[in-house]
């Protein structure tokens, strides 16, 4: 049985995304699992084929590039890419920001959507992007997730963390430290909660054990350290209850995680950014995944970014895009 065809998009040429992609599609267990297909540019891929050597060099694998999603062959050996030809290879700097690559990548994402909604694939994995380099081409996204909902017209919408036994919900994503308290309210944390238990019960846990984090230290310790607890965060988990979600909380960040990690949670709610990055990446650095929640398609990501420091150099590990690729398969395998 094939498996679910996917849309990759090619994120930014600058970067690690090209190598790491190459990489993950020399491997014939990619194969096995998904028909991948790639948007991005030829040359790109060409080059990262040229400077490569072993099982992902230009004597192993070649190009299909296309114009027309069923011109895809889907075969082991043959990387199919949807090429949109926007990148000047004698601009392109690798390690540089640069608004051409800014732009390409919005348009990476703007075909992958388009070939999704032909039917011509069920799921998208990214590469990464660089915000500074769609900054200056005249854009601003704070990341993937916020780009994907605008541009499906998706309201509500949630990042989510898979890194080995840990699976975490962020209320807020890329704020600044200092906005996150005014940000928060007990509709974000109650969407947070409902597209969790809604992207577990995806994963076979039908009635997840739901941990909730507190914002400030010692979960605001009867409002001394912080009022949010008791403003927000408790009234957002006495609703879930009502609905019926197994939650507890509002518990200490460190408290959550060590209780998820070792079971007794299948899902964690993080208040913030790197409240719910940190661990994730500790246990499992190489191996964790980004989901956007609430979109109309399953979505993935690897949990780095760009790597412009390493870009070009074939330093970039394949690991977490893989899983980012397994995760894609087995969501969409489990929504039908």
């Amino acid at each position: 049985m094939m498996g679910a065809k996917i849309v990759i998009t090619m994120g930014d040429s600058a970067g690690v995304g090209p190598e790491i992609i190459v990489k993950a599609l020399s491997l014939p267990e990619t194969y096995k699992i998904c028909q991948p297909v790639v948007v991005g540019d030829v040359g790109v891929l060409e080059s990262v084929l040229e400077s490569a050597k072993g099982a992902w060099s230009k004597e192993k694998l070649r190009l299909n590039p296309i114009k027309d999603i069923r011109k895809a062959r889907f075969n082991f050996g043959v990387i199919d890419l949807f090429d949109l030809d926007n990148i000047d290879m004698d601009r392109l700097k690798l390690g540089k920001v640069d608004s051409m690559c800014g732009k390409a990548t919005l348009e990476y994402i703007k075909k992958g959507i388009e070939i999704i909604n032909s039917g011509g694939a069920k799921t998208m994995v990214t590469a990464p992007l660089c915000k500074k380099s769609i900054e200056d081409a005249g854009f601003s996204y704070p990341g993937h997730t916020e780009l994907l909902a605008e541009l499906t017209g998706t309201k509500d919408f949630a990042m989510m963390l898979v890194g080995g036994n840990l699976r975490v919900v962020l209320v807020t994503r890329h704020l600044p430290l200092k906005d996150v308290a005014s940000s928060l309210s007990k509709e974000k944390v109650l969407l947070a909660v409902r597209l969790g238990v809604e992207a577990m019960k995806a994963l076979g846990i039908d009635s997840p054990r739901v941990g909730v984090c507190a914002l400030n230290p010692h979960a605001g310790e009867w409002g001394i350290l912080g009022k949010e607890e008791i403003e927000t965060v408790i009234p957002a988990i006495e609703e879930a209850k009502k609905e019926g979600i197994n939650i507890s909380g509002p518990l200490p960040g460190d408290k959550a995680f060590y209780d998820t990690a070792g079971g007794r949670y299948d899902l964690a709610i993080a208040m913030y950014h790197d409240q719910g990055q940190v661990p994730v990446k500790l246990l499992s650095y190489t191996k964790s995944v980004n989901v956007t929640l609430g979109l109309p398609f399953v979505r993935t990501s690897p949990c780095h970014g760009t790597g412009f420091d390493i870009a070009g150099q074939s330093k970039a590990n394949p690991q977490s895009f893989m899983e980012a690729i397994k995760l894609a398969t087995k969501l969409i395998g489990k929504k039908g």
